[in-house]
């Protein structure tokens, strides 16, 4: 398999994410499963944009799963985010997922506070506002799953460009 075929479907799954978590706050599990399919297959024919290894993709996908696994659990991240952040472990392997979860984080953090400061939003999560951390029309206001596609995909520009210089 061709790496820029690879370098394609990793750019549409992760534009896909972006734009559904950013309009919707919801990603379907279409989306998902096809990330995780061509993750999978890209590592089987060995054409990944990220060189992963069908046993690094299982890996990966797995320690995504189980590292985000107990936020879901604890209310404080939604299952698309525990989801999607799995199937960039297969895409991206194990290596990749702390970089990328911090990454993720900084820039929902600035666009936490954007909002605070820009709205005026009310913070929410406390005594009988328990939910979402921040709220603007009765949603969860910070897309996490389009952070960490984005992250994701900088870093493939990142590493691509690092090639080139090579």
């Amino acid at each position: 398999m061709n790496i820029a075929i690879g370098i394609a479907l990793f750019v549409v799954w992760a534009v896909a994410v972006a734009i559904s978590d950013c309009r919707a706050r919801r990603i379907s599990n279409s989306i998902v499963v096809a990330g995780l399919a061509a993750a999978f297959g890209c590592a089987i024919f060995q054409g990944g944009p990220f060189g992963v290894s069908l046993a690094q993709a299982g890996l990966g996908a797995m320690v995504g799963l189980l590292a985000l696994l107990p936020f879901f659990a604890l209310g404080l991240m939604g299952a698309a985010d525990v989801k999607v952040f799995a199937v960039l472990g297969a895409w991206c392997g194990m290596h990749a997922l702390p970089g990328l979860w911090m990454a993720a984080s900084l820039a929902a953090g600035v666009h936490a506070l954007w909002l605070l400061i820009t709205t005026r939003t009310r913070l929410a999560g406390f005594g009988r506002h328990a939910g979402a951390t921040f709220e603007i029309g009765g949603k969860a206001s910070t897309p996490y799953a389009a952070c960490l596609t984005v992250a994701a995909m900088l870093w493939l520009v990142l590493q691509t460009a690092g090639e080139g210089l090579r």
